[in-house]
């Protein structure tokens, strides 16, 4: 379902991601972790079309995405949950989520089943984004990237300042999601007991670079901490 190949990320000059290339099947999770500063989110970024890549190619269910701009990535499949979530604080819950239609040609409602699966966001629907909790707002901009009818579903950080208890409420949900909406997750991860909690298989990225691989049912989670450790 996607595909990367050899991808390159630079700023100016500097390397941030070297010939890096992975694949996730349909409907599988896939952990990509790392300590901060290792490329996770610039691999995010340039997944999305946010940032350019200086080489190396991605493709969405057969399409090849890399020179297509992030709006033209979201309606080839692609939905992206950025890091510190970026809702819109001053428009409603609702009026966040339906920014997600913009993408989808002659959508005009909301997919009963973000409510069924975020039953608070129909209760606060007429709140403003900026007034809801962390995790409530994760939920709100996880829910905008589902109404985008996704193939791929890339969260960056997710777990960032969100209490452990509601952090295992997100890895229920997002593994009930997989199921729901049939989607590929990759998601961007340094809470190991979160991404073995949700993911299919994990990678570790060390200065831009793929460095271990393993499935959730083989993992050495001692030898993945050492990897997240400073």
């Amino acid at each position: 379902m996607l595909t990367v190949s050899n991808l390159a990320v630079a700023y100016g000059q500097s390397r941030i991601i070297n010939d890096l290339s992975f694949s996730a099947k349909p409907m599988e999770t896939v952990a990509i972790m790392g300590r901060n500063g290792m490329g996770k989110s610039t691999l995010m970024k340039s997944l999305m079309g946010v940032l350019r890549t200086v080489g190396g190619a991605v493709t969405i269910d057969g399409k090849d995405v890399t020179k297509l701009d992030s709006f033209d990535r979201v309606k080839a499949g692609l939905a992206y949950v950025p890091q510190g979530r970026q809702i819109f604080s001053s428009l409603s819950v609702e009026e966040n989520i339906r920014t997600g239609l913009e993408c989808v040609p002659g959508a005009k409602t909301i997919d009963t089943r973000i409510y069924d699966m975020f039953p608070v966001l129909k209760e606060m629907g007429k709140r403003k984004g900026g007034n809801l909790s962390g995790g409530q707002q994760q939920q709100l901009a996880i829910a905008r990237a589902l109404v985008s009818r996704p193939k791929v579903l890339l969260l960056d950080e997710p777990t960032e300042g969100i209490q452990p208890s509601i952090i295992k409420d997100l890895a229920r949900q997002l593994n009930e999601i997989k199921k729901t909406w049939n989607v590929t997750i990759i998601v961007s991860e340094q809470v190991l007991s979160f991404a073995l909690a949700i993911a299919d298989r994990v990678l570790v990225i060390e200065s831009g670079n793929l460095v271990h691989e393993d499935l959730r049912a083989d993992i050495d989670e001692a030898k993945v901490a050492k990897y997240l450790s400073v």
